[in-house]
């Protein structure tokens, strides 16, 4: 606070000693002691209450901004479930739009009445994969000339 150096306290201690006098200088130091401890308590105590002051200010800023947050929570929930139902409603149109392009691709089999969409889209993918995997194209039957010499000359 104050830059008082050795020389300077020695300049002061020199002229207390002429001017207050032998005797009574020790009784002065003392009764300046006292007062110089009392002013240093005094400026740690206001020290202490400014510090506790801005402590008590910033928890209640801090509730400030935790009390409006609060909405920001709410809105983020109120996100989250309507992202949820969003989703739950591609994935039944997407449900349908794969039961649909089986259909269109089975046209020669009888369309079913009703369709399960209940299948999560990848079991639904893979099953709509292994039904295209498995299936092979036969012409139909009928009997040719070949066919009718062969089986006349199996019988000889």
């Amino acid at each position: 606070m104050f830059d008082i150096g050795f020389w300077e306290l020695l300049l002061i201690g020199v002229v207390a000693l002429l001017v207050i006098g032998p005797e009574r200088l020790p009784k002065v130091a003392r009764t300046a002691g006292l007062w110089f401890g009392r002013m240093r308590r005094f400026v740690g105590n206001v020290k202490a209450d400014i510090d506790r002051e801005l402590r008590a200010e910033e928890l209640k800023r801090i509730m400030e901004e935790q009390a409006r947050s609060s909405g920001l929570h709410t809105i983020l929930e109120e996100t989250r479930s309507s992202i949820e139902s969003g989703r739950a409603g591609l994935e039944s149109l997407q449900g349908d739009l794969i039961a649909t392009g089986r259909e269109l691709a089975d046209t020669d089999r009888p369309i079913p009445s009703t369709t399960d969409t209940s299948l999560s889209v990848s079991n639904s993918s893979s099953e709509a994969d292994r039904d295209d995997s498995n299936r092979t194209v036969q012409p139909p039957r009928s009997t040719t000339q070949h066919e009718s010499t062969d089986s006349v000359v199996k019988s000889s």
